[in-house]
């Protein structure tokens, strides 16, 4: 039995979940409304204010499915009663963002700022010049639309001049021991 899976989900006061056919699951809370449609090896069993992910047999697929769509719909439930955030770290001589809109701007050191428009289902915000958090109540999106504004310029190691994440932690390198020496 997965470590995982067996847990079961605690659904909160304010949050709704339909068990519809063909595995699809919808989760509605005060933030927002997600759906999704989950393997056929995984089913759903709704207990009270629980729910119950059970395996359909014992093969490979079904075992590996157990935990992960366990932690799937639990990351929906918690999207839409908290949501989800992540902080970025802008660093560098004259790097700055700032929110235009529905435009975050970043200006980078490049030849022209770099503007990145808000995806469906996330929002942007620029508490500070430094700081950018990217929001929203699917867990997947925003991590990876999080992920694309870290790729504009990542950290580079020599003088850690770059986007990255509030916790990440980038070790600085040491410069060439041969560069002012002739």
């Amino acid at each position: 039995m997965s470590r995982i899976g067996r847990h079961p989900i605690a659904i909160p006061a304010n949050t709704q979940v339909e068990i519809k056919d063909n595995n699809v699951v919808m989760v509605s809370g005060p933030l927002g409304q997600l759906e999704r449609k989950f393997n056929k090896e995984v089913s759903f069993e709704k207990d009270g204010d629980k729910i119950i992910v059970k395996r359909c047999d014992d093969s490979k697929q079904a075992r590996a499915m157990h935990g992960l769509s366990r932690t799937l719909l639990n990351n929906m439930v918690e999207g839409v009663t908290k949501g989800f955030t992540k902080k970025l770290i802008v660093n560098g001589v004259g790097f700055k963002a700032q929110k235009q809109g529905n435009k975050l701007v970043l200006d980078l050191g490049f030849s022209k700022p770099k503007e990145v428009l808000d995806a469906d289902g996330v929002t942007t915000s620029c508490p500070t010049i430094t700081e950018v958090e990217v929001k929203g109540i699917d867990k997947e999106k925003v991590g990876q639309f999080a992920a694309k504004i870290r790729d504009i310029k990542r950290v580079e190691p020599y003088h850690l001049y770059g986007i990255r994440y509030a916790d990440e932690v980038v070790i600085k390198k040491e410069g060439s021991k041969t560069a002012g020496k002739k």
